[in-house]
């Protein structure tokens, strides 16, 4: 009976939140048609409900996607509140920046030296680039396909005279040069993810060459300690995500309003089809292909992934990634690898939305650019675009320099960059999921995905001593 009365409170609190969300599209395709009052007690019905449901529920999943809509409340109806609530999400991002480099530095070191076989991490590398080069170049096409037949800046009617912007454009020799660092707590100062990830798979290989095995096991269980203790860390930070979630879409909301969607629908749809597009015809089917649980994938990736949508930022989820991948049964020195390498060369999203961007900027500018000119510049920008996942909107400065390469004029990029929050959400969530579907695709690869704890052990162990059984005493 309880049951029942429980399934009956949840399905009235989510029939609440969805009358308040038909009334909120409603107010926006037809303004004036449901009237102020109305549409505040509609607003605080379904807050409620929402506020409800999470109380049930009682999970992190729950409460993220909760305070969403909480905070695009709050900045709809009180913006110069929300206004205010910056500094919370600035808070949450300044958290989840302090434990990036000391988890990427301690999960790769172990996942490389941890069981001294240098080969399986050259295996690793090549598998990994050859796969993050073609789903990135798959992204390309699509991207390009999708704003040739949408034709999205066509007939936009610039502002007149050329607004001044700044755009730098990096040449093949900078972007490699920028790959690798000159002082690693300059790095980890700026938050260069690429260049953390080259010294940890360095430092990594010359542990693992150090013949002296006392040597090489206080190093190890150092960095051994200094993850797990990290992965705690990112435990107690997630108390926070939801409050830091709330604040980061109220403020946007606060700030550009939801009218924005309809201004610019054109765009910002050819961009959700597009990713959506991409998550069909090219993610699903390598899912299913090696036999990777949809579902059970999905629910394991909903928090990370809410996560990088509220917050714009792939760096933001990148803890959480890890955790829910290895949860998952994606081994810790597999995740380790591929993940942050991922975060440099696998940014499915943003490569999708540089191609559409910067041939939007073109159309825009009534510039006609042949198919050879549009290839030739999507290129550039995936290779210009390399470890940026965990800046927000850092892709607008990307394509800002591309546009300066091409002697492209900049006022189109201020028609992107009015709704580049809401574009950024969806790019920087399909970085994600790209990411995360990796480490199973690589696990799958070297035959060691979804094996338990104990047989991963076993399977680092074996390497180590170079025999096929643990000895009695590591079993349980």
């Amino acid at each position: 009976m309880s049951l029942h009365k429980s399934s009956g409170v949840l399905i009235l609190l989510a029939l609440l939140a969805t009358q308040a969300a038909i009334f909120i599209v409603i107010n926006l395709l037809f303004p004036g048609t449901i009237g102020d009052s109305l549409m505040l007690t509609s607003r605080l019905l379904g807050l409620v409900a929402v506020v409800g449901y999470c109380l049930k529920r009682a999970s992190l999943t729950t409460w993220i996607f909760g305070s969403m809509l909480i905070g695009t409340a709050i900045g709809t109806d009180f913006p110069e509140v929300a206004m205010n609530l910056k500094v919370v999400s600035q808070l949450f991002l300044k958290l989840i920046k302090t434990v990036i480099a000391p988890l990427l530095f301690g999960t790769l070191v172990v996942g490389i030296a941890g069981h001294s076989n240098l080969k399986q991490v050259g295996r690793m590398g090549w598998k990994s680039l050859l796969y993050f080069e073609i789903v990135t170049t798959l992204a390309l096409l699509i991207g390009l396909l999708a704003i040739n037949i949408s034709q999205a800046g066509v007939g936009i009617e610039l502002p007149v005279g050329e607004v001044l912007l700044q755009g730098t454009a990096r040449t093949w020799q900078e972007v490699i040069l920028h790959i690798f660092p000159e002082n690693i707590a300059k790095s980890v100062v700026e938050g260069e993810i690429l260049q953390i990830v080259i010294f940890s798979i360095l430092f990594g290989i010359g542990l693992a060459l150090v013949k002296d095995g006392k040597k090489k096991q206080v190093m190890l269980s150092f960095t051994e300690s200094l993850s797990e203790v990290m992965f705690n860390f990112t435990r107690i930070i997630m108390y926070f995500a939801p409050f830091g979630v709330g604040a980061a879409i109220a403020y946007t909301v606060g700030e550009m309003g939801l009218g924005i969607l309809v201004n610019l629908f054109h765009l910002l749809a050819t961009l959700y089809v597009a990713l959506l597009a991409f998550l069909v015809l090219v993610l699903l089917p390598i899912a299913l292909m090696l036999k990777i649980p949809v579902i059970k994938f999905l629910k394991a990736i909903s928090e990370p992934v809410s996560i990088a949508f509220a917050t714009t930022s792939s760096e933001a989820a990148l803890p959480k990634a890890m955790e829910a991948m290895e949860k998952f049964g994606v081994p810790r020195k597999i995740v380790a690898f591929v993940m942050p390498t991922g975060y440099s060369f696998n940014l499915d999203g943003t490569t999708l939305y540089l191609a559409l961007a910067s041939i939007f900027v073109a159309q825009a500018a009534g510039i006609k650019m042949s198919i050879e000119d549009q290839l030739l510049m999507v290129l550039t920008l995936m290779l210009t675009s390399k470890g940026v996942a965990g800046i927000p909107r850092a892709s607008l400065i990307i394509l800002m320099g591309t546009a300066a390469s091409f002697n492209l004029p900049m006022a189109p990029i201020f028609l992107i960059l009015a709704i580049d929050e809401l574009m950024d959400m969806a790019r920087t969530s399909v970085n994600v999921i790209g990411n995360c579907l990796a480490t199973c695709v690589i696990a799958k690869w070297e035959g060691e995905f979804g094996l338990p704890p104990e047989e991963n052990l076993e399977l680092i162990e074996a390497e180590a001593v170079a025999v096929h059984e643990l000895p009695n005493s590591v079993k349980n």
